[in-house]
């Protein structure tokens, strides 16, 4: 696999590929502590045969403490194709869904994108997401990226609040949000300290917040699996009709479907979304429907690897056919690059 050669872009890699071994062997610790151990496995993928660059993901298989677990790295670049826009994007996107409804998931994200022009820009998230929020939790979390963020966590939890925020449900998906889009000042040095020091924060509580959890073995009612299962439909929803970064990745290339969709849980409620399609606003609910044709007819239906490729060839189909749809996903309040812009 050939890597990007400018010395941001290594920088970079370097960065999330540290944050990647850290949150594995962190989360194998937590998992190990509370007799339930889960070990982490790299799968590999490049972009037009290494030429491209590509990435590994590290995932868990079927454990009793994780549902799902994906820590992807990735670098995309083509510095043999000057008449591209996108130089080069590096990033860490990481999904944990605990199999406890007791325990939450996170999503955390830390990229350096590169832009032909000369631009280039962070964006760095992280956020806590409960099916049963537990306010102690929430606290911690958002305490520790505040610590880490500094003066500029005020701002990223408002952008990460108005990112999340799911207007056909009236709700947010997680209980904490931080989102920094398009985060560059004059001191680069200053701003790869502050992408490792929120990734650092972020990775370490929460593998503290699911080693807790776990070591508490709450005993799981019915109630707390349907709310489990509603909130995983939830997660999927906003992910796949909201979410810029997952739409983006899957336009421009088709040679990660199953990585790029790892954030997804591994069972979600059919029939409760196929309800949401008369919430959103057209022509999403073409969108909706495809999603549900997409996944096994079954209750509740499987999230496989086959269904992740047809869910991502479904959104795929939808955004060809109605671009002006990309307007009606989830912003920051920061404009960035569209996904045109990076082809």
């Amino acid at each position: 696999m050939i890597f990007a050669a400018s010395p941001g872009a290594a920088r970079a890699l370097s960065l999330v590929e540290r944050l990647q071994r850290g949150f594995a062997a962190a989360l194998e610790a937590a998992t190990a502590a509370a007799g339930q151990p889960a070990t982490f496995a790299p799968v590999s993928w490049v972009r037009d045969d290494g030429r491209h660059g590509g990435g590994t993901r590290l995932g868990t298989g079927d454990v009793a403490a994780i549902d799902r677990a994906s820590i992807n790295v990735s670098q995309v670049h083509y510095d043999d194709e000057p008449a591209r826009a996108l130089a080069s994007a590096t990033a860490l996107s990481t999904i944990i869904h605990p199999r406890s409804p007791h325990a939450p998931s996170v999503h955390i994200h830390v990229s350096w994108t590169e832009l032909r022009s000369g631009r280039a820009y962070w964006r760095i998230m992280a956020d806590l997401n409960p099916a049963i929020a537990n306010p102690d939790d929430t606290a911690g979390f958002a305490a520790a990226l505040r610590a880490a963020a500094g003066a500029l966590y005020d701002e990223a939890q408002a952008q990460g609040d108005r990112y999340f925020f799911i207007p056909a449900l009236g709700r947010h998906r997680g209980v904490t949000h931080f989102y920094l889009e398009d985060h560059a000042t004059a001191d680069a040095a200053a701003d790869l300290a502050l992408a490792e020091r929120v990734g650092v924060a972020a990775t370490t509580t929460y593998a503290r917040l699911l080693g807790a959890a776990l070591a508490r073995a709450t005993p799981i009612t019915d109630a707390d699996r349907a709310a489990q299962l509603a909130y995983h439909t939830l997660y999927l929803f906003q992910v796949l009709t909201l979410d810029r970064g997952t739409t983006s990745g899957l336009l421009i290339h088709d040679q990660n479907d199953v990585g790029i969709l790892g954030s997804l849980p591994s069972h979600v409620d059919r029939a409760l979304l196929a309800s949401w399609r008369a919430r959103v606003p057209a022509p999403q609910e073409r969108l909706v429907d495809a999603l549900v044709a997409a996944l096994p007819d079954a209750s509740p239906a499987p999230v496989t690897d086959a269904a992740k490729l047809a869910l991502a060839a479904a959104v795929r189909r939808h955004y060809q056919a109605h671009p002006e749809a990309i307007a009606l996903q989830a912003s920051g309040g920061v404009a960035v690059p569209t996904v045109a812009n990076h082809r």
